[in-house]
């Protein structure tokens, strides 16, 4: 069986959770921390439109980086039991 099309579906979703991390630091530098009390409206709506994006990236980046991390460790099984029943292992046995 060649893995190369499964790996190659991995790199893709390893590269969208890193594109994830950029977009959310880069959304994340537009964020207020700072409580504005005296302020209008429209800096508070701001900031809840920015956070609002950030919990969704988040929420995102959480889900396709447990995706990412669980079909690399299947993909390096099946990799490993298949090098292992084709006795062309590292060492040769």
């Amino acid at each position: 069986m060649n893995i190369t099309p499964f790996a190659i579906l991995w790199a893709l979703l390893a590269v969208v959770v890193l594109g994830l991390i950029a977009y959310r630091r880069i959304v994340s530098n537009k964020e207020d921390e700072s409580i504005h009390l005296a302020e209008g409206q429209a800096v508070n709506n701001q900031q809840m439109l920015i956070a609002h994006k950030l919990e969704v990236i988040d929420k995102w980046g959480k889900l396709l980086t447990v995706i990412a991390v669980a079909y690399g460790i299947v993909l390096f099984a099946i990799y490993t039991w298949q090098t292992w029943l084709s006795g062309n292992g590292p060492a040769g046995y």
